[in-house]
């Protein structure tokens, strides 16, 4: 019965394809026969007694009104969609939707049908699919960057449908398995960009490492072709020492797991070429310089109620075989991955002083690991340990038992995609906003500058105001006006802490600008009327209107709420008053009644120009030693006044040095040390370096022989054999600073030292 099924597809798509000669080769011919026989063999269980039919009649009408073209490679589109429905149906298991939604979508894509037939023939689901694809096209209409997280999340967005981006996956994988002779280099590179940036990390969020690895390494052959074959080559001409200690190392745990009646079956797998790659570049070193270029992998039959049992089971032997190193283990039993991933890895020394990795896991979870997400359809009745994430799990397992496909989708969707929407530049860049945010928010997340001059937007060919909510997907163009200034109530209108952060520096630097212009104006109207500018009596005159802080006061008086002539009168009548008196002390100042620190500030002449001195007597104002770069006793250095009116004192090659002397170059002071102060100042040490053991012992041993030097914290993080790591330690001045950095580049696996 099965058998006259399959003779009467394949009869059926000869007649289909013979109605257009010209659209296959002879050798398509062959290749198409013999692929929709084993489409057939491999879906026949899934699809309804009719779905081949109405299918071959689209993609025949398609054909017919020559609506069908190949892509930038040649490649015959019927034969394309065909393979990666058989990729869908093998290698990830989806089913009829899906391989259907694949064969028709280059014939709703090229618009020889439209989606509501397609629901009329086919069913809601396979036009919930295709209708997915349409949005994908038209997201990649926007001529948007790919190389983003925020192009991937907005990806899962518009497919709606999960299954939308596995057909992606696959079909990536397919292309990117045809094109290894193209001519077409330029669109060979392209596509293996976007395999690179975009599928290869959806696949790898899906579960689906092998497909997952295919892409990172064959987009790595087409963009580095050099780097590739070097370490393909390399890995050749050790495959023999490789495979033979491989083989020396398992030999021992054989007999142990055998002797402890385990079922299972070991095997070394060498690491994907790119997987190397990136180490080489992290590491800086050859391929020779890369210790774990393999991995063992020990996969157990086991029953589903004994699968944690056993694998603990299998640590506890090798890890009484072997030393193990718990920097590197990860225990992804106990608190699997949210896709599904289920496995123990650990790294032990093994024979001749060599790091392992060893991944420990049951067939189920191999399975998994290497088909992803829908290898969990053929184990829904399996129980796992309970965690949060198998809470996830338990309802992936409740969807599946009522075949609710769509339910299992979009929990896996919203799992991938947070409270979040991605807008687009007229350009095409793409920028990922929260849920709620306005124009206006937008606006500051392109340039500071941009949101205080933002007057409105265009979305599409609408103009909209600054309060328009945001949808993603939207292309936004900013409208601006170079007269516009930021407002108070803009706060009530922004969402992001970016764009309300930004709004408020506007409008403090705005009140300064108008202070400074106030006391300018004040200035000069005193010499106007012959009065001769005293800052004690102005403090006095200030105190008497009700003013206890500087900029309070010209800001007042730049709003208008002081009258300018006014003050001059009360001026005037306060010096009178203080010259009639006795001599009076004049009162310490604080810096927070100041906003112009060049003639204001206690300032101390040195080869005539004014200079704040650092000293431990210093009196009459409030400073503090940056923590951006902590500045120390020897450091070329300069005053910065604060909106609050303190003194911060930035080293003169703070990273944040520039932006403040180019927006902020009015607020600057000139600074120098008076002398040591007998006061340590902490320094952050940023260190780099191979992770030997008893490396961070020989650091810490040196600074504490230091004299002088005290170690207040340490901070080590540890991964693929380096370690990088911060260290703050108390000092008095940069001469025992560079002493201590060229000790600690001594340490035999240091590789860099600086001062953060």
């Amino acid at each position: 019965m099965n058998r006259r099924k399959i003779l009467t597809f394949v009869q059926n798509k000869k007649s289909m394809l013979m109605n257009k000669d010209d659209f296959f080769t002879a050798e398509e011919k062959t290749q198409i026969t013999e692929l929709y026989k084993h489409l057939y063999s491999v879906s026949k269980e899934v699809l309804l007694p009719d779905d081949d039919q109405k299918c071959r009649f689209y993609i025949r009408e398609a054909i017919d009104k020559s609506l069908l073209r190949r892509d930038s490679f040649n490649l015959n589109p019927i034969i394309n969609v065909a393979e990666t429905a058989l990729l869908v149906a093998e290698e990830i298991g989806l089913n009829r939707a899906s391989i259907l939604g694949t064969m028709l979508s280059g014939v709703v894509l090229n618009g020889a049908a439209s989606v509501e037939e397609i629901k009329k023939d086919f069913g809601e689901d396979v036009a919930h699919i295709l209708h997915g694809m349409l949005r994908i096209r038209d997201l990649y209409a926007k001529s948007a960057t790919v190389d983003s997280e925020n192009f991937r999340s907005l990806l899962v967005t518009f497919a709606e449908d999960l299954r939308v981006i596995l057909i992606m996956i696959a079909n990536r994988v397919l292309i990117m398995r045809k094109i290894k002779d193209t001519p077409y280099l330029e669109a060979q590179r392209k596509v293996s960009m976007e395999a690179a940036y975009l599928y290869a990390p959806l696949a790898h969020k899906l579960g689906l490492y092998k497909l997952k690895s295919e892409l990172e390494d064959l987009s790595l052959k087409y963009l580095e072709h050099d780097a590739y074959y070097h370490i393909k080559e390399k890995l050749n001409e050790t495959k023999r020492s490789r495979d033979a200690y491989i083989a020396n190392f398992i030999a021992p745990i054989d007999e142990k797991l055998r002797a402890a009646g385990l079922k299972f079956h070991m095997k070394g797998r060498t690491k994907s070429i790119h997987s190397i790659w990136q180490k080489m570049k992290k590491q800086q070193v050859d391929i020779d310089g890369v210790f774990d270029l393999f991995a063992i992998r020990i996969i157990l039959d086991s029953k589903p109620e004994k699968e944690k049992q056993d694998c603990w089971q299998v640590f506890s032997i090798i890890t009484d075989m072997y030393q193990s190193n718990p920097k590197r283990m990860r225990d992804w039993l106990s608190v699997p991955k949210s896709n599904g991933y289920e496995s123990l890895h650990i790294t032990v020394l093994g024979p001749e002083k060599k790091w392992v990795e060893v991944q420990i896991r049951t067939e189920r979870m191999d399975d998994i690991a290497e088909h992803g997400l829908a290898a969990h359809w053929r184990y829904k009745g399996i129980k796992s340990g309970q965690s949060g994430i198998e809470d996830w799990l338990a309802n992936v397992r409740g969807a599946l038992e009522t075949n609710d496909d769509m339910q299992l989708m979009d929990q896996f969707r919203m799992d991938l995609v947070e409270d979040e929407i991605f807008v687009f530049t007229p350009k095409g860049d793409l920028f990922k906003l929260p849920a709620g945010a306005t124009v206006l928010d937008f606006a500051y997340t392109i340039h500071t500058k941009v949101g205080n001059t933002c007057v409105g937007a265009k979305i599409g060919n609408k103009n909209v105001t600054i309060r328009q909510k945001l949808q993603s997907g939207d292309q936004v163009e900013i409208l601006t006006n170079a007269n516009q200034t930021p407002k108070q109530d803009w706060l009530n209108i922004v969402t992001t802490t970016r764009a309300r952060a930004k709004i408020r520096q506007s409008l403090k630097e705005m009140e300064s600008r108008q202070a400074l212009l106030a006391r300018e104006e004040l200035e000069r109207k005193m010499k106007n009327k012959k009065l001769e500018y005293e800052e004690p009596v102005l403090m006095h005159t200030m105190t008497k209107l009700g003013y206890r802080v500087v900029t309070d006061f010209y800001a007042a008086l730049a709003d208008g709420k002081l009258d300018m002539n006014a003050v001059l009168e009360a001026y005037a009548q306060q010096q009178r008053f203080d010259h009639g008196e006795a001599e009076k002390s004049v009162p310490t100042m604080s810096a927070d009644q100041f906003v112009m620190p060049d003639n204001e500030l206690p300032l101390r002449g040195v080869g005539g120009s004014d200079v704040l001195v650092i000293d431990q007597n210093l009196k009459g104002i409030d400073f503090q030693m940056a923590k951006c770069c902590q500045p120390v006793y020897g450091d070329a250095v300069f005053g910065f006044v604060t909106s609050s009116g303190g003194i911060k004192i930035h080293r003169e090659d703070c990273p944040n040095a520039p932006q403040l002397r180019a927006r902020f170059g009015y607020r600057i002071v000139k600074a120098r040390w008076a002398g040591k102060r007998g006061s340590q100042y902490p320094i952050t040490l940023r260190i780099i370096g191979n992770d030997d053991l008893g490396i961070i012992n020989n650091i810490t041993s040196i600074i504490s022989k230091e004299e002088k030097i005290l170690l207040r914290s340490i901070s080590i993080d540890s991964n693929d054999g380096l370690f990088s790591g911060t260290l703050t330690v108390m000092l008095d001045d940069t001469s025992r600073l560079q002493q201590l950095l060229k000790k600690i580049k001594t340490v035999k696996g240091v590789k860099n030292v600086s001062r953060g």
